[in-house]
Order: C-alpha cells, then sequence, then structure tokens
C-alpha cells in the first residue's frame, strides 16, 4: 500500500508541475489533454494491478507490466518525435535569423564603407503587358561578385 500511495503522489506531483509550469504558447492543449488523460491511467494502473493484467490477457499481453511497458515504448517514441519536429522548426528559425543578422550587418559595413547598395531597376516587358500587369525586374548590368 505504501507504494501505491508514493506512486500516485509522484505522478501528481509531476502532473501538477508540468500543467503549472507550462503557461507557455507552445505548449498545445491537446498535449496537456494527453498528459492528464496518461496520468490518471497510471494512477488507475497503480490502485487496480489485477485491472491492467485482465486488460493485458484481453489484448494477448501476458502481464500487465509488459503492457505498460509497451504503451511506455509508444509514448516515449511519440515524444521523441514531437522533440524532433519542434527541434527542426526551432533549427530553420535560427538559420534565417542568422541569414538575416548577416545580410544587415553588410549592409551597415557597405555604408561605412561609402558603397550603395544597387538599385534595383524594374521594366515593363511590352510584349507581355497586356496579359501581366507585374513588371519585370530587368536584368542586371554588373552582376555582383
Amino acid at each position: 500500500m505504501l507504494i501505491q500511495f508514493l506512486l500516485v503522489l509522484a505522478v501528481l506531483t509531476i502532473l501538477f508541475v508540468f500543467v503549472r509550469a507550462s503557461n507557455a504558447v507552445y505548449v498545445q492543449a491537446s498535449k496537456r489533454v494527453a498528459l492528464v488523460l496518461f496520468a490518471l491511467l497510471n494512477i488507475y494502473a497503480v490502485m487496480r494491478p489485477d485491472d491492467l493484467s485482465a486488460l493485458a490477457r484481453l489484448v494477448g499481453v501476458g502481464r500487465g507490466t509488459d503492457l505498460v511497458l509497451y504503451a511506455l515504448v509508444v509514448a516515449f517514441m511519440a515524444g521523441m518525435f514531437s522533440s524532433y519536429q519542434r527541434f527542426r522548426v526551432v533549427d530553420r528559425r535560427y538559420t534565417e535569423l542568422a541569414r538575416t543578422v548577416a545580410l544587415r550587418e553588410a549592409e551597415v559595413v557597405n555604408r561605412e564603407r561609402g558603397l550603395r547598395p544597387a538599385q534595383a531597376v524594374v521594366a515593363v516587358d511590352t510584349e507581355h503587358a497586356a496579359g501581366s500587369a507585374e513588371p519585370q525586374p530587368a536584368p542586371a548590368e554588373n552582376p555582383p561578385r
């Protein structure tokens, strides 16, 4: 009985810390709901292990502990996939930010040296002007090096 009390207390503490500490926008409501459901399922499994064993036998798994292990493997893989997706987005944002900063620094350096940025020349293509209202850029006379 003591282990059940400690396990339930641990699950509730983790749940409380997660829900309270994750008020940020990036934690989706569906992830919060999934964590609450997962915590409730864990509490039920701790309090009623015989029911978990019966469910395991019903789905073709020998023991309830094996069923819990399989569920944890699936949950771990889902968490890793979610983290991978989030890190890909963050990496893409950092790359865009680094490019923007590099371009702005180059513009500042060029201004300090007295160089002016190339003016964009826009010419209208008279052959296709009737079909398109968008101006076409003229070819650059001096391509950048």
